[in-house]
């Protein structure tokens, strides 16, 4: 098997290319990519050497080639098709690996010139998508990095990837490249010629009247602008308020830190319950079920496609409103059996690719600041090797700080927690497994007060849960050991925290008193 990987998102790559390697596919990128590949010790031949070209005009003309296009558009059923690519020397390709160049990061960025977004409009990518698409019955198309472990999964099955599943990645493509296109031509309606000159101006707002805000006394309304924001699809429900869209907006916000199938339930912004699973159904009725009183008239989001047995689970009980990056046709007529039930898609990779910004009203003008990023646990714990860049935020600078290391099980519950807790109001500990929250406190004074509103959550769930042998993580340091000392007293073997505080020592040792591992991230996650 042949794969041409080339992508701007390299989150999960070298994971997803050292899984496709070992299934006995050879790597086929360009660029960037191919750098990425190489540098990590993986066989990858670069895409000139298939071609016979090598990249022209700073990589504008790379994949545009019948040696690339004629093996992946040679159907496979057709002999003359595959007597056409072997008079040429043409491999077939059966793997098309693209997500496109970051246009929406730019065009996100009011200070980009229009020559910097014009350089980011992809030519090559979308048409290896589109190739890849129109052939999807011999060719796998992939453009989210989400689906990469469902892709490995598939390779492994005896007969291969399903059909089905071959057709659901083909219209995520042709969603992913529709998206893009759209993208492109709503930013260059804010363009205008002035004397010569390419000027960009403001970006255009689409503005929606609210029921009301927060409460019934307050006027709202909805100002759609920024990538994706047109992409946002409400498909049936009463219609949406302003607590609604903040929830919707932190639900998709965990959903996106997880590349493996996940679930969330959110109420007043903060998770209930969040989880993952073998398929996008379990992780949601884990989600629900880790705090199934909370979960009640929540808001729910889920990083796959909404299939049958997710709309089964959804319906089963009350929910406000789900966020998703799309829904299957047969789960549809599911979900309006629920006809006020708000059910929404946004196209979650281009929502995972964008630098976001978070704009607050304050008495006396306006605060904006970048949106927090997990990016230190985007690749897996424990890291493999230190960072050459020491501003580089990554798993890398992950560091043990007790006697005790963490088994291989508590660290994936660490990473777990992590990401879910940078998500939760300050103060904030939360208490998981490695697959699914068991309790969390949150927006607490003190970070006792958190561990107390937490162990008292488990035991007052509608079937109490035991933090025995659970992993706590805790979104900022502990200023005393006495945090540290209630995490233990209710059960927790492994913390994860940013550490910084001036008696760190002193809650080390008591880690160490209670047979603890404890691990540092480096980075505080506040979220007010």
């Amino acid at each position: 098997m042949r794969a041409i990987l080339s992508v701007s998102d390299k989150t999960g790559l070298l994971e997803f290319a050292r899984g496709l390697t070992a299934r006995g596919v050879q790597l086929v990128s360009t660029g960037g990519t191919a750098n990425t590949l190489s540098g990590a010790g993986l066989p990858v031949m670069n895409v000139s050497d298939v071609t016979g070209f090598p990249e022209m005009m700073d990589g504008r003309v790379k994949t545009l080639h019948p040696r690339i296009h004629g093996g992946i558009l040679a159907r496979r059923h057709r002999a003359d098709d595959l007597k056409a690519i072997a008079s040429q020397g043409i491999e077939p390709v059966d793997l098309v690996v693209v997500n496109l160049y970051p246009f929406a990061h730019a065009a996100a960025n009011a200070d980009a010139s229009f020559d910097e977004l014009v350089e980011q409009i992809d030519i090559g990518g979308p048409s290896l998508l589109r190739a890849a698409g129109k052939n999807f019955r011999d060719v796998l198309v992939v453009v989210d990095p989400a689906d990469y472990p469902a892709v490995l999964d598939a390779l492994s099955r005896n007969g291969g990837p399903s059909l089905a599943f071959r057709f659901d990645l083909m219209k995520k493509a042709f969603a992913h490249t529709a998206a893009f296109d759209a993208l492109i031509a709503k930013t260059m309606e804010t363009v205008a010629v002035r004397e010569g000159e390419f000027v960009r101006g403001r970006p255009t707002e689409e503005r929606k009247t609210l029921r009301y805000g927060e409460n019934p006394h307050q006027p709202a309304e909805w100002i759609r602008s920024g990538p994706a924001a047109a992409a946002w699809q409400v498909h049936q429900g009463k219609e949406l308020s302003y607590t609604n869209l903040l929830d919707l907006d932190a639900a998709a916000r965990i959903a996106l830190e997880f590349t493996e199938p996940a679930g969330v339930v959110i109420k007043h912004t903060n998770p209930c319950g969040v989880a993952t699973g073998a398929t996008i159904a379990e992780a949601y009725v884990r989600a629900r079920d880790a705090d199934a009183l909370s979960a009640f008239g929540g808001i729910v989001g889920v990083n796959r496609a909404i299939d049958v047995d997710t709309a089964r689970a959804i319906a089963s009980t009350f929910i406000e409103a789900v966020i998703a990056p799309a829904i299957d046709d047969q789960a549809r007529p599911i979900l309006a059996t629920k006809p006020n039930l708000r059910v929404v898609t946004a196209p979650f990779d281009v929502l995972r690719r964008t630098e976001w910004f978070d704009l607050r009203s304050m008495l006396g003008g306006t605060l904006r600041q970048a949106s927090d990023a997990v990016t230190e646990a985007r690749a897996p714990w424990p890291p493999a090797a230190a960072a050459s860049d020491p501003d580089d935020r990554t798993a890398a600078h992950i560091r043990v700080v007790t006697r005790r290391q963490p088994t291989p099980d508590e660290w994936t519950a660490l990473r777990f927690a992590w990401r879910v807790c940078a998500h939760v109001k300050s103060n904030a500990v939360i208490f998981t497994a490695a697959d699914r929250t068991l309790a969390v406190g949150a927006g607490q004074m003190s970070r006792v007060d958190a561990v107390k509103v937490a162990v008292m959550k488990a035991g007052d769930a509608r079937e109490p849960v035991s933090l025995k042998g659970s992993v706590a993580a805790s979104d900022a340091f502990f200023p005393f050991r006495d945090g540290l000392d209630a995490i233990a007293a209710a059960g927790a073997t492994a913390v994860v925290q940013p550490g910084g505080s001036v008696r760190d020592a002193e809650v080390i040792a008591a880690a160490d008193e209670y047979g603890l591992t404890m691990v540092f991230t480096g980075r505080r996650h506040f979220r007010h």
